[in-house]
């Protein structure tokens, strides 16, 4: 097994394929919605605004600067305001509707199962560490299928804390009494997950998908998921 026993993964966007699932959501929305009659024409730029907005609203979060109820409806909010649809109440009817929806979607990346059971059949423990809501991750894990693999999932919600503080880590530690020379941080996020884990003394491995450069030097970096097996 070498000198790592506990496994932490970072779920949306490493294990979990945000990007297709939110897309498959927000074309039912668009749809059910009827947004297209009010003069929202193009579902692949209305699509790629949300992304823009909600990638910048969760920096925000993660800084402290929203609060997780902003986060839920503003991302809709300013999506729709870029189409010049200034309807608070559809923001929020959408952003509570997409929450509803968006955990039942299934899509993981390639090699996620056969990479879970590869590891769990070589004996080591695996865990969650993700900056996401008690419950919606949760269903994601059950409806992916992929719920039974892990002993202790750590959201932000549950832990009071989010990644890259160290007290997030910290607390998953204690939760999975692993200390940090004998665990590893597996996720995509360069400034999320990466140098979250530098800060408390713990092994990363970079889950680069969509193949970008970056400026630190992980532990290890891999293109796919199927690499995790020449590493453990």
């Amino acid at each position: 097994m070498g000198k790592y026993k506990h496994l932490f993964f970072d779920l949306d966007h490493t294990l979990w394929d945000f990007n297709s699932n939110a897309r498959l959501t927000l074309e039912e929305l668009y749809n059910a919605m009827e947004l297209s009659s009010m003069g929202i024409l193009d579902f692949e730029l209305f699509y790629t605004t949300y992304l823009s907005h909600n990638d910048k609203l969760w920096e925000k979060y993660r800084n402290g600067i929203i609060k997780v109820d902003e986060l839920r409806w503003k991302r809709m909010w300013y999506t729709l305001i870029d189409f010049k649809i200034g309807n608070e109440k559809l923001a929020r009817d959408m952003g509570f509707r997409f929450l509803q929806l968006l955990p039942t979607r299934n899509l993981l990346f390639p090699h996620t199962i056969e990479c879970l059971d590869y590891l769990t059949g070589k004996g080591y423990s695996l865990h969650l560490i993700t900056n996401g809501f008690e419950e919606t991750q949760h269903s994601k894990l059950k409806h992916a299928g992929i719920d039974s693999y892990f002993i202790e999932v750590i959201t932000s919600e549950g832990s009071n804390s989010i990644k890259p503080k160290k007290e997030i880590f910290e607390y998953a530690f204690l939760k999975a009494n692993a200390q940090p020379h004998q665990s590893i941080m597996i996720g995509d996020s360069i400034e999320v997950d990466i140098r979250g884990a530098m800060n408390v003394g713990m092994d990363q491995v970079f889950v680069n998908h969509t193949c970008i450069d970056c400026d630190v030097q992980p532990t290890y970096m891999i293109h796919s998921l199927k690499e995790l097996e020449r590493i453990f």
